[in-house]
């Protein structure tokens, strides 16, 4: 895939394009169908698809009070739509000046003359310009026009109720990981570098764990769950605390993960933590001894989880 940053790196219009044009945060199975659509438009008029998006997300620009925290990093969104065979992502960078852009103007200037634009594929509810002045019936007034075809993808979701990433989100924050992964079509993944921590795991506990700095800005509830951890190339099994160790009242905020058959010193290292069900809640424990048979016992349930039936 071809990673622009910024229209003004576009060197020439592309020949017969078909595009979508989104937010895209999460990448989840709604956004997939409308991608695997532009894909097919693509090959039909016999050139690139292309996704346009937004960095920062346009709310954060606009209104950020009410911007949301983000599913996805902006290099993991890269990833993801990549995966799904785009041929180009084309990454516009909100200001509060490209948000006085009238609607005309965007069609006009940018998806057609700077783009070259033939096809352009949206949902039920998009609007896009200045003051969300354009919608799809705009849109399809411009296409007679300027010569490109509209086409609106419905909505899919679980007995007719549209997929969002609103309602993947509020999935994860209320720690329902295995729910928000049939709506993102995979396991919600947290990375981070791992970062020296308290030295209790190992130490104190028996069961050493890596500290992690996220680089997300969603995080799961708190609580224990069962994760795969990938580092490297490989995946390992592993357990996850997101919370504040209330058996030490110590009122810290962590992300710790216990991988299972793994003695590797990562310290600094990128890991990759993929949350898949939330084994229990966070519970203050009478000291270190029962909160380490409590431990084993998570470790054997997320062991039977994750092995499967």
């Amino acid at each position: 895939m071809q990673l622009i940053e910024g229209i003004e790196n576009i060197g020439h219009p592309f020949t017969n394009s078909a595009i979508t044009i989104g937010n895209f945060d999460g990448v989840h199975l709604g956004h997939k169908t409308l991608l695997n659509k532009v894909i097919e438009k693509a090959k039909e008029i016999n050139g690139p698809s292309i996704v346009m998006t937004f960095d920062p997300h346009p709310l954060k620009v606009m209104n950020p009070e009410k911007c949301p925290p983000l599913i996805t990093t902006y290099e993991r969104k890269i990833e993801l739509i990549a995966k799904a065979g785009i041929d180009i992502l084309i990454c516009v960078r909100f200001t509060l000046d490209f948000a006085k852009t009238s609607a005309e103007r965007f069609v006009k200037d940018i998806l057609c003359n700077t783009i070259g634009m033939k096809a352009v594929l949206v949902g039920p509810d998009y609007t896009f310009g200045k003051d969300r002045e354009g919608s799809v019936d705009l849109l399809k007034q411009f296409s007679a026009t300027c010569g490109f075809d509209v086409t609106v993808v419905p909505w899919i979701g679980p007995e007719a109720e549209r997929i969002s990433s609103t309602k993947a989100r509020n999935l994860i924050v209320a720690g329902k990981v295995s729910d928000a992964q049939k709506l993102l079509g995979r396991h919600y993944q947290v990375r981070g570098s791992v970062v020296p921590g308290r030295n209790r795991g190992g130490r104190l506990l028996g069961f050493p764990t890596a500290n992690i700095k996220s680089h997300n800005e969603l995080c799961p509830r708190t609580g224990v769950y069962a994760v795969t951890v990938e580092y490297g190339q490989t995946v390992y099994k592993g357990v996850a605390n997101i919370g504040y160790s209330p058996t030490f009242a110590d009122h810290t905020f962590t992300v710790e993960v216990h991988v299972l058959d793994f003695d590797k010193n990562i310290y600094g290292d990128c890991i990759r933590i993929n949350f898949i069900e939330r084994l229990r809640g966070e519970k203050k424990f009478s000291g270190p001894e029962e909160l380490a048979g409590q431990i084993r016992k998570d470790i054997t349930k997320a062991t039977e989880l994750l092995n499967g039936p």
